[in-house]
């Protein structure tokens, strides 16, 4: 038996907000599988000397200090940026949700063991993890990126799954399942996990504008998975550094894009809140 709120999926649909940042975030991943089709090449070079160039009628956002097409390169950095996001957000998703279940429905020496590892992980920042990794780990591969910021991402998200077993354990409908001879895998796979999706979905749809910054912001620092001349968001902006004076929309307009992303991705998540979350709305 899944418990959802009766409002429906419809009572998200009306938030003003869901609707507008699940139209572009549509529009980001038609234009991310699309545009590169119709778009030059985001590593070609045609005039290396003549350098950066103002948007305008033949570069509709202009190009970069190498002459490359920043519109071309902005499209092919949210194939990657969006790449790493919803693997890395499936990847400790998952993870998260088996640790929680596990911790909240066996609990004894399950649960303790498994929470405190959760703390013990909690009490050391996301980032510098990864930048340690990644400072020790210099020619990453994008899988090997991926894994790593999947891995270091489902700590908050196995506790809160593990409160929502620890609520729904003693609900009638899974009492009834026990005392039908139910198997304890089935009653964790067929009925408390399903009713743990809400929380799950609004905590990815939040985690993906999360890891697209954190991408961006280990991209710029020079430490991401992405290598030139395969364009990344936070790869464009860095390598915009040096010209950003004297070429602004080098860096303005990959900037745009990670903010339009995140906000998008914010406000759809935030619209699952008032669904799957009355006391929110």
């Amino acid at each position: 038996m899944i418990t959802l709120p009766s409002r429906g999926l419809p009572a998200a649909w009306r938030v003003s907000g869901g609707r507008i940042g699940a139209g572009i975030l549509i529009a980001i991943v038609l234009i991310a599988v699309v545009g590169p089709h119709f778009l030059p090449d985001p590593a070609a070079q045609p005039d290396i000397i003549a350098g950066p160039t103002p948007p305008g009628p033949g570069h509709l956002f202009g190009t970069d200090e190498l002459n490359r097409d920043i519109l071309a390169r902005v499209v092919g950095g949210a194939r990657i940026s969006l790449l790493v996001a919803l693997l890395a957000v499936a990847l400790s998703i998952t993870v998260g949700a088996v640790v929680g279940l596990a911790a909240g429905y066996m609990g004894g020496w399950i649960d303790i063991v498994l929470m405190r590892l959760v703390d013990a992980a909690l009490a050391i920042p996301r980032l510098f993890v990864l930048l340690l990794l990644l400072a020790v780990w210099e020619k990453i591969s994008l899988v090997a990126f991926i894994v790593a910021i999947g891995a270091t991402g489902w700590f908050a998200t196995s506790r809160l799954v593990r409160s929502e077993v620890l609520r729904l354990r003693g609900e009638p409908f899974v009492l009834a399942a026990r005392s039908l001879g139910a198997s304890r895998r089935r009653i964790a796979f067929r009925h408390l996990l399903p009713n743990t999706l809400g929380p799950i979905v609004v905590t990815a749809t939040l985690g993906v504008g999360h890891v697209i910054l954190l991408e961006a912001g280990l991209s710029f620092l020079g430490l991401g998975g992405v290598r030139p001349p395969t364009p990344s968001w936070g790869r464009m902006i860095l390598d915009a550094k040096p010209v950003l004076e004297t070429a602004p929309w080098a860096g303005l307009f990959p900037g745009l894009a990670i903010i339009v992303t995140v906000l998008a991705a914010n406000l759809v998540g935030e619209a699952l809140r008032t669904y799957f979350d009355p006391q929110h709305a």
